[in-house]
This record gives C-alpha cells, sequence and structure tokens, in this order.
C-alpha cells in the first residue's frame, strides 16, 4: 500500500495503573490501559474474580471483584517482547492489544508485536490453565506466531486479534487495523492457529475514507445475530483523540455485518455505540465482558480532567434495545 494510516490502536471505571513510559513515535502508546479485554471466572471461594488484559511491556494484568477497584495482576511474559517477536519486528518495545478468552480449560491470550505506523506485524499465541499467579498450575506457555503482515506480502496488518468460538463451535479469529480493514480466518483449535488452507476472509472495511481508520474488532453472540465491534477514526492524540466505537451484526459468524441502516461494514457501515464527551475523549477498543445477566463493555479513553494517566481502563453496563442493537451506560465508577 503506498498510504500511512494515521493512527493505529495496536496499541482503559476512573483508574490509572502506573506503567513505564517508553520511547515511542507516539507518546503514551505503552501507558495506562490500552486496549482492554475482559474474562470473568470464579475464585475457590466461589466469588467472581475479572480480569484484564492490556497493551503493556509483556502484557499487563488486572484484577478486580468489583468492576471498580483493579490491582495489578502481573504479566504474561517477563521479557517487554518475546525473543521471537522481537527477531520478527525490530524495534518493537512492547505487546500490543492482546485478546483474553477461556475455552475448553485454557486461557487463550492473542497477542500483537509491531511498531507504530507500520504494517510489519505478527500476532502471536500464549496460553495459560489459570490466571491466579498463586496456583501451582499458573504458567504461560508461548506457542509462537499465528499470523503475520507485511508491505510485500499482505494487504492487512496483523494486528487487534480476537477470538470468537461460534455457536456452531467453530474457531474464528479476527484481526486487522487500517489498510484493507478487517479480516478473519477459522482457526484450529488444537493448536489456535489457522487451520491448514483456511482462507482469509475480509469483514469490515472503510474504503470511502482516506485514512481506512478501522481496527480492533470484538465479536460476540446474543439473541441470534453475532455482533462486529470496532473502532474507527484516531486513538492516541490524547484531547484531540477522535477515537469510537461502531458495531454491525449478522446471522452468522463470517458475516456479511451490516449496521441497523442495513449498509455493509464492507462498505464502511457501521452503528455508532459510543463517541468522545467534555470529560472523555477518544473512547475505544472495546471488549466485552458477561457475569451471568450481566454484560459490560471494557475499553480505553483519556480523561480531560487527567490526560497524564494517558489512556486509561473503562467499564460501562452494556444493554440491548427493543430491536436488538447495544447500549452502553454511564461508566462504572467509586462509590
Amino acid at each position: 500500500m503506498t498510504h500511512l494510516p494515521q493512527c493505529f490502536s495496536a496499541l482503559s471505571l476512573l483508574l490509572c495503573v502506573p506503567a513505564i513510559a517508553l520511547a515511542q513515535p507516539r507518546e503514551g502508546l505503552l501507558t495506562g490501559a490500552p486496549d482492554p479485554t475482559a474474562v470473568a471466572t470464579k475464585n475457590q471461594a466461589g466469588e467472581t474474580v475479572y480480569y484484564v488484559a492490556a497493551t503493556g511491556r509483556g502484557v499487563q494484568l488486572l484484577r478486580s471483584t468489583d468492576l471498580v477497584r483493579w490491582e495489578p495482576a502481573g504479566r504474561v511474559f517477563e521479557q517487554a517482547v518475546p525473543d521471537w517477536a522481537q527477531r520478527e519486528v525490530p524495534g518493537t518495545q512492547g505487546i500490543w492489544a492482546p485478546d483474553l478468552s477461556y475455552h475448553d480449560g485454557l486461557y487463550y491470550l492473542y497477542y500483537s508485536v509491531s511498531t507504530f505506523g507500520s504494517q510489519r506485524s505478527v500476532i502471536g499465541l500464549a496460553v495459560n490453565r489459570t490466571l491466579d499467579s498463586a496456583s501451582p498450575d499458573y504458567k504461560w506457555q508461548d506457542r509462537g506466531k499465528v499470523l503475520e503482515s507485511s508491505a510485500d506480502t499482505s494487504d492487512f496488518n496483523a494486528i487487534d486479534p480476537a477470538l470468537l468460538v461460534d455457536e456452531q463451535d467453530r474457531w474464528l479469529l479476527f484481526w486487522g487495523s487500517h489498510w484493507s480493514g478487517l479480516k478473519m480466518v477459522e482457526v484450529d483449535p488444537a493448536t489456535g492457529k489457522p487451520r491448514p488452507g483456511a482462507k482469509v476472509q475480509p469483514v469490515a472495511a472503510r474504503p470511502d475514507t482516506k485514512s481506512h481508520a478501522i481496527e480492533a474488532p470484538f465479536v460476540i453472540f446474543h439473541g441470534g445475530y453475532y455482533y462486529l465491534f470496532v473502532s474507527w477514526d484516531g486513538c492516541c492524540d490524547g484531547a484531540k483523540s477522535t477515537y469510537k466505537v461502531t458495531v454491525g451484526r449478522s446471522r452468522t459468524a463470517t458475516g456479511p455485518y451490516v449496521d441497523a441502516a442495513g449498509k455493509p461494514m464492507l462498505e464502511g457501515g457501521g452503528t455508532l455505540v459510543l463517541q468522545s464527551d467534555e470529560r472523555w475523549r477518544g473512547p475505544g477498543h472495546n471488549g466485552v465482558v458477561t457475569s451471568g445477566a450481566l454484560q459490560y463493555m471494557v475499553h480505553h479513553t483519556y480523561d480531560m480532567q487527567n490526560l497524564e494517566a494517558q489512556r486509561i481502563l473503562q467499564v460501562r453496563p452494556l444493554t440491548w434495545t427493543g430491536d436488538g442493537w447495544p447500549r452502553v451506560g454511564q461508566p462504572v465508577a467509586q462509590p
């Protein structure tokens, strides 16, 4: 491709988790809690515990029992980036946009490694039997490279992974940022990597915009539809950030996805879910966590009252309209 996108998110409640400030092409790329995803699990006492994985050195993990008070819960990798990924993408300084989910007795953590504005990127996979670091079963196993992209071989950027196991038990990996948009491929449950011969399929794009600014796919199933959440526009410019969340839906996980007006997401469609307001700027790169009958959107945002915190973690209740479209409430806050 000949163009350079304006911004990549691969690079979130009112909490800032301290992080090491690194020399990056864009200030704050690794600080705060950008690009979060979350899971809900139970501890030995039967209490619900939430874990968030977010962009950072080695992938930072956060833990909470109430979605309000969070504490650090370690990192997936001791080093900033696994050796194999450092060799594949020289100059990288941290891991972007982890995707955390639980299937068949394992926690799957897909992660991406890149440098700002580059199409040379890789997606990796690590697995663990538990997220409780005090358990004797706690051990992350890195399965290495899942996907890669480069200007010479790809029309996409291999960042922002998200795994979906659909209602037919197909394992589908979504990913992508800018360039030709978001993609999907079927993966083998035994490896977590693309099935031999599986074809990469497009699922969403913004061909009608100069920047092609779409990224951060995340898919959930609700009420007979699959919902594809995506983030549009500029993620990382503080008070000037234009990031926002939009959504489309489909009867099948592989699409086609369309918005509430019927416009295909492959043609730039997307129904607005969340955007900036006076206090919160650039909300986006969301995940959805389900706990019993309740659902929450986790995402990052800038706080206009504390811009120095960079992109912080934010949690909002997620409900559904009568005609089946997602709606988010006000941020969960300290009582």
